[in-house]
């Protein structure tokens, strides 16, 4: 199997930067100061480039993939999440705890939600038992608004499963949150759940639906039959 380096990943990435997608990104990912994307910078590369540089790049060598981790370039880390999943997919489970370890102990450089969403359901949701979720209650409580959306959307690993329990207790953790990704990844996952039992979505959302945030309610509610969800909306559930 070929071996790179992270040098000629680097060397790679920048090769491929365009500055006008650059600028762009830097305004979708809402990088002027006070936004939640305060600072971060881009190179102008979209996620289907790096989805194919990861393949690529797979045997990297997992030091050089936690230096890249901790890159000033936003696509340079969502590359490297991307070389974490699937090393943590094909690893061992010795890999499969250490790349799991690595992601928690640098969480801060997991700061935008393209970042959480493209790892936190295949790290942490898949190394997760679903009737400990211990790690996610401990991250749902935490100050960092990434952290916390890493605790809902991780559990998207058991909503594919079938398993329900570890999104709705994080759901009712998160339920009064007042930053808007979360807002809007709690009703995400919520639909996803409906979209597989419907009656543990209401009876979820029956008792609660009045104290949510609109954006997570709306979220939430969005696949049902528009009958049900104008009567969520006007509080008639």
């Amino acid at each position: 199997m070929e071996s790179y380096t992270i040098t000629e990943l680097r060397r790679e990435l920048h090769t491929r930067a365009d500055p006008q997608q650059a600028a762009d990104l830097q305004r979708y990912f809402k990088t002027a100061p006070g936004e939640y994307g305060e600072n971060d910078r881009f190179l102008g590369i979209r996620v289907p480039e790096l989805r194919r540089l990861a393949k690529e790049y797979r045997p990297l060598a997992l030091d050089a993939v936690v230096e890249s981790l901790r890159s000033q370039w936003h696509e340079e880390r969502c590359l490297a999440l991307l070389l974490l999943v699937a090393q943590y997919q094909k690893g061992s489970a010795e890999t499969r705890d250490s790349i799991h370890g690595i992601y928690l102990e640098n969480t801060r450089f997991v700061n935008n939600w393209d970042l959480v969403d493209v790892s936190a359901e295949h790290i942490v949701g898949a190394h997760t038992d679903p009737n400990d979720v211990s790690l996610l209650v401990r991250l749902g409580g935490s100050d960092c608004v990434w952290e916390r959306r890493i605790a809902i959307m991780a559990t998207l690993h058991w909503i594919k499963r079938n398993e329900f329990a570890p999104t709705l207790r994080i759901a009712d953790l998160l339920l009064q949150d007042t930053h808007d990704l979360i807002q809007k990844a709690v009703g995400w996952m919520l639909r996803e759940v409906g979209k597989r039992d419907q009656v543990q979505q209401e009876a979820f959302l029956i008792t609660r639906y009045r104290r949510m945030p609109r954006t997570m309610l709306r979220y939430a509610i969005e696949r049902l039959p528009e009958a049900r969800r104008q009567q969520f909306l006007r509080g008639e559930a």
